[in-house]
């Protein structure tokens, strides 16, 4: 199952058109799996990756199959949605079940453009949706600790550390933080594991900028650049209206022209798509043939026969050797024959560590 980022954002702030990019970019590049659409308001999008596109031009396979991350259209959120108000119920819940945050910020003006909360802030928007996902966290961690207060008179250790943590992690909820800042170590986040807390998934920034301002920024995206500097999280700048119009070329000369004429080398989609697949600490491996050039979405660290694994549960479970050839290395040689006669074909075992870009064959045994 493809990993999940949901766009998020106040009711105005160009949300719905930055998924309107998403889902225009279906109908322009359905010939080679772009998008397709699961549900009304979620879609698969390629990972956007030179690398498969250049593996292809070298094997001529009969199909070429990019990685993908899943990206929800998240219910908007109003004041109060961590007590119900609006869809706060729906939206709350959406977040839990993706791994990573589109947090989209209005970083524009324009009159014709409602916005309850009066002039343009993103700080304060920024701080609206925060603070609702914090109050949320809240309620969660205050439930599971007052459970695990219980037990403390069985002296189990376990639960005395399990509360230690859930009493950290609400201070610093009450301090108006999230949970992500916190930076708990593997053992303190299983104590919270199963509260899936929205504060503690990873985030990415959006400032929807004006047309002027898309390849500048301007006074309001500097402000929430700021804002975040200390959280570790990146902002993209773009502007949504834009992004939408270049997904709905359907021709890749008429497209080209288009950013041309916007001076754009690449959709910034593009951009945003590729860094939250890296806020997600991902990597990808290849199995080149003449049957499919295709990329694996793995996490970073995971051995062969977790790799493996992504292909068939079997690949894992049967797991003999890796066939493993650098990305560069198969660029230069341009082959999988040509790596093999010149040394560069590497047989790997079940300890070694996947890395980007390499493309791999697995033998296995069930």
């Amino acid at each position: 199952m493809p990993l999940r980022a949901g766009i998020v954002g106040l009711p105005n702030v160009g949300k719905s058109t930055l998924f309107n990019a998403v889902s225009n970019s279906a109908k322009a590049q359905a010939s080679n799996y772009r998008f397709c659409t699961i549900e009304p308001n979620i879609g698969l999008v390629n990972v956007p990756d030179e690398r498969i596109d250049k593996l292809a031009e070298l094997v001529n396979p009969e199909r070429t199959v990019p990685t993908q991350i899943e990206i929800v259209d998240i219910a908007g959120l109003v004041r109060g949605a961590s007590k119900g108000e609006g869809l706060g119920n729906k939206f709350l819940a959406n977040i839990r079940e993706v791994d990573a945050i589109i947090h989209v910020v209005r970083c524009f003006e324009d009159e014709n453009v409602l916005r309850e909360e009066g002039a343009i802030n993103p700080i304060s928007d920024k701080e609206i949706i925060d603070t609702e996902l914090q109050l949320k966290d809240l309620d969660s961690v205050e439930r599971k600790a007052s459970r695990a207060e219980k037990l403390l008179k069985t002296s189990d250790a376990k639960a005395k550390a399990e509360y230690e943590v859930l009493l950290r992690c609400k201070k610093h909820l009450e301090e108006g933080k999230s949970i992500r800042s916190l930076k708990l170590d593997k053992d303190d986040q299983a104590a919270i594991s199963d509260l899936f807390l929205l504060t503690e998934k990873p985030v990415i920034y959006v400032a929807n900028v004006d047309e002027a301002s898309m390849h500048t920024g301007n006074k309001f995206s500097d402000i929430l650049i700021n804002a975040v500097k200390n959280e570790d999280a990146q902002v993209i700048i773009m502007n949504n209206s834009i992004e939408a119009q270049i997904a709905e070329f359907e021709e890749g000369d008429d497209r080209q022209m288009f950013m041309d004429e916007y001076k754009m080398t690449e959709p910034a989609l593009d951009r945003l798509i590729r860094s939250a697949y890296k806020l997600l600490d991902l990597s990808t491996y290849f199995t080149a043939g003449p049957q499919e050039v295709r990329a694996w979405t793995i996490h970073h660290g995971w051995k062969a026969p977790q790799a493996a694994s992504v292909i068939h549960t079997d690949f894992e479970k049967g797991f003999i050797k890796a066939e493993v050839i650098s990305y560069n290395d198969f660029l230069q040689y341009k082959s999988e024959a040509a790596c093999r006669d010149n040394g560069r074909l590497r047989i790997e075992g079940k300890e070694y560590l996947v890395n980007d870009g390499d493309v791999m064959h697995f033998r296995f045994n069930v």
